[in-house]
């Protein structure tokens, strides 16, 4: 059987998480690797219906997506999931599930400054924020806690899309899991 792993790439709105997770999909996939993303607004629309944003709330959310991602890598699945997940304590809960399990986990942190993001605002968040439309963004005004020692740290500004997903699959590779 192929080995499973979750990837977890966490950053800001915007940071360039989905785009390296589709990059990076796509390449495993042309490996002949069962991949899955589990994109986080899906899983709201889908698994998470209902949960708003407080601390508890964005918990239960991880907690669950987790849940999925370890599911599909312990049955040799590459689950890759670009989730904020601004909480280390929900992600450290996450990654001790996998290892009580056995089961290969890898953080990268897409650790794009909230000035790039905001430049690039994907959905609109930021702009809604700085009109008052929004309060609770991530890294503006609601906290982001930092990887302390992530698996890999990506600056997406320095590189391309490409040389980000290039980089987690050398982790990948070196680690037995790509």
């Amino acid at each position: 059987m192929t080995t499973g792993a979750t990837v977890w790439l966490t950053g800001l709105p915007s940071a360039g998480k989905t785009i390296i997770a589709h990059e990076l999909a796509g390449r495993l996939r042309e490996e002949g690797r069962r991949v899955e993303l589990l994109d986080g607004d899906e899983i709201r629309e889908f698994l998470s219906r209902g949960l708003g944003f407080s601390r508890a709330d964005r918990h239960t959310n991880v907690q669950r997506i987790g849940f999925v991602a370890e599911l599909l890598a312990r049955n040799g699945v590459v689950a890759l999931v670009p989730v904020i997940a601004p909480y280390a304590d929900s992600r450290d809960a996450v990654r001790e599930r996998h290892e009580a399990g056995g089961t290969a986990y890898v953080e990268v942190h897409v650790a794009t400054p909230v000035e790039v993001c905001s430049v690039r605002d994907v959905k609109g968040l930021y702009a809604k924020q700085a009109a008052g439309e929004l309060t609770g963004l991530t890294g503006v005004d609601d906290p982001y806690e930092e990887p302390v020692r992530p698996d890999l740290r990506i600056e997406s500004q320095d590189q391309t899309v490409q040389e980000s997903a290039a980089a987690v699959h050398a982790l990948l590779t070196e680690r037995g899991l790509a």
